[in-house]
């Protein structure tokens, strides 16, 4: 029975990683192939279904559409599309949030997410690991003053929700772990240990 055990245990530390990324792209591809409308469909433009087809497609405007952001009559016309967006009232709260969010974290210049930090919470004593995002701005900063860093703390094993924080620079020690090492630990539970390993039966024994 206890060799059945460890077999099994063996058996699902090799499966569910496979499952869970097949999942998580099968999640991404379904996504982006729901945005094409029907009639881009390969089964409306060729009469029969191409697998991949839609993903493909997306691929291809997202990649034609950066071309075109990247020179000055593109950027003349992305600028126009924004000022018309920002006379919408219920669209332009939604769309400058979300513009922004996304510029700062794909923005290869951009700061947010590049440092992992040790912060105490959610009480003094107790740690955990967060990243780096910026400073506080605006009325935000005039109200707590100089020398505050705004840190994003992630849940486990969920990295995707967490806690936005606002500490003083002291509080906040930064890791020489780089952001993917993080996110393994915080995504394991604290299994997977920065250097990379995982402990043995006997490690947890002897601890």
């Amino acid at each position: 029975m206890r060799g059945f055990k460890r077999y099994f245990v063996t058996g699902l530390l090799i499966w569910i990683p496979l499952v869970i990324t097949i999942w998580v792209l099968a999640l991404v591809f379904t996504t982006l192939e729901s945005v094409v409308p029907a009639f881009l469909t390969s089964q409306s433009l060729f009469g029969y279904a191409i697998p991949g087809f839609q993903l493909l497609l997306v691929i291809v405007v997202v990649f034609l559409t950066g071309l075109a952001g990247a020179n000055f009559i593109g950027q003349a016309l992305v600028g126009r599309w924004e000022w018309l967006l920002g006379r919408i009232p219920l669209v332009r709260s939604i769309y400058n949030s979300v513009k922004q969010v996304s510029d700062t974290v794909l923005s290869p210049s951009g700061q947010a997410f590049r440092e992992a930090v040790l912060v105490q919470y959610p009480r003094q004593g107790a740690w955990t690991i967060a990243f780096l995002t910026g400073a506080p701005g605006g009325e935000v900063a005039d109200k707590l003053g100089p020398g505050y860093v705004s840190v994003y703390v992630p849940t486990t094993p969920n990295p995707t929700s967490g806690f936005f924080l606002m500490l003083p620079r002291d509080d906040v020690h930064v890791l020489n772990m780089s952001v993917d090492t993080a996110l393994k630990y915080i995504v394991s539970m604290g299994v997977v240990a920065p250097g990379g390993s995982v402990p043995s039966d006997t490690e947890n024994k002897k601890s």
